[in-house]
């Protein structure tokens, strides 16, 4: 077979994977809607910088609104993970007060949603020692994101981000969620976990399965690039962060690149920049990207540039007075996130427990 015909065979398997994954998905969804009190959810963020725009549709909209119906909602922030492609823990702990903030000010309630950190919660990391001997080195080494992630931070392969998809196993399985909402890329981390909790259940809990087999729920939120017409990420100083300033957010968008043709199209293949902005403009408005540009036309980038701060800063106005009334006693902001490292030790705990007896370590 020609190297060609391999990559055609190698495409259509991934889209009929991909189909397959979607398919269940929407099943899932549709029985969530009819009994949202049935099912627990896992989601989360690495603290690894502060949440910008892209997160606030990409994540937060569809977290609020899980637990707006009804989900047992529980969001990781996954410290332990940060040093998976990093040398350092520097500000990790002002990232994590202020990924609290953020959820908070978009509106998690810590009622409702648990809170808690990777490394307060020691019993949820001891699952990681069985459930390692539950998979192969060669299934760990075929995990199509530990490779991107490996390649992404240039950093050799570490043992810890080897194994990163079985410790987020641990993260779905030890609250038994059983629906975890996803981008297309994450798929191959739902796979492990379903892998990992069917072999537990079949090799030491088969009369009795302690875990579900946890569903993806593919995301249906728009991918948005950066200002610069590349995906929007911290690293590339692109990105417009939910916590900076009105003043702050003109500054960046001003100085975003576009192109030197005064008419404003959208044209996402051969104008990324200008399309950027149009896209961003879309999402903060509720409006066709298409319709911006022509209500722009021959007004040129810099028109466009204040027509995408002002909706920007308008969108996100609510959101930062919100952050900056919580930021005024961040005591609380501390005791959110204690209480829920303190609830998710219980359940983590419970877990352990269920799991040492049915291997057979209780003595």
């Amino acid at each position: 077979m020609t190297d060609e015909r391999q990559l055609t065979a190698a495409g259509n398997e991934v889209s009929a994977s991909f189909l397959t994954a979607k398919k269940l998905s929407d099943a899932t969804l549709t029985k969530l809607e009819a009994n949202p009190g049935a099912y627990t959810m896992l989601t989360g963020d690495r603290p690894t910088g502060r949440l910008h725009l892209g997160h606030y549709f990409g994540s937060l909209l569809g977290r609020v609104q899980m637990q707006e119906r009804g989900v047992h909602t529980n969001i990781i922030i996954a410290d332990y993970q940060v040093i998976t492609d990093r040398d350092t823990t520097d500000r990790i702990g002002d990232n994590v007060l202020n990924l609290v903030l953020d959820y908070l000010a978009a509106g998690i309630d810590p009622k409702r949603t648990m809170m808690y950190t990777h490394s307060a919660v020691p019993a949820e990391n001891q699952l990681l020692l069985p459930f390692l001997s539950l998979v192969t080195e060669a299934e760990l080494h075929r995990n199509p994101t530990v490779k991107s992630e490996m390649e992404a931070s240039g950093h050799a392969l570490t043992g810890l981000l080897l194994t990163y998809p079985v410790h987020q196993a641990c993260d779905i399985l030890f609250c038994k969620a059983n629906v975890v909402p996803i981008g297309k890329d994450n798929l191959p981390h739902v796979e492990i976990t379903r892998t990992i909790a069917r072999r537990f259940n079949e090799r030491y809990a088969s009369k009795k399965p302690i875990f579900p087999e946890p569903a993806a729920i593919l995301s249906d939120a728009p991918e948005i690039p950066g200002l610069d017409g590349r995906k929007m990420s911290k690293s590339y100083g692109n990105s417009i962060m939910l916590s900076a300033t009105a003043e702050e957010t003109a500054k960046l968008i001003k100085k975003s690149p576009t192109d030197s043709q005064r008419r404003i199209t959208f044209d996402p293949v051969n104008r990324p920049q200008v399309s950027a902005l149009l896209t961003t403009a879309a999402l903060v408005t509720g409006r066709d990207p298409v319709e911006i540009a022509e209500e722009i036309g021959e007004s040129g980038s810099g028109a466009l540039k204040q027509y995408v701060t002002s909706a920007v800063n308008e969108f996100l106005a609510p959101h930062r007075e919100r952050r900056a009334e919580l930021a005024k006693d961040m005591d609380s902001v501390r005791d959110v996130l204690h209480d829920g490292n303190a609830q998710a030790n219980a359940i983590a705990e419970e877990t352990l427990d269920e799991v040492r007896a049915a291997m057979g370590m209780k003595y």
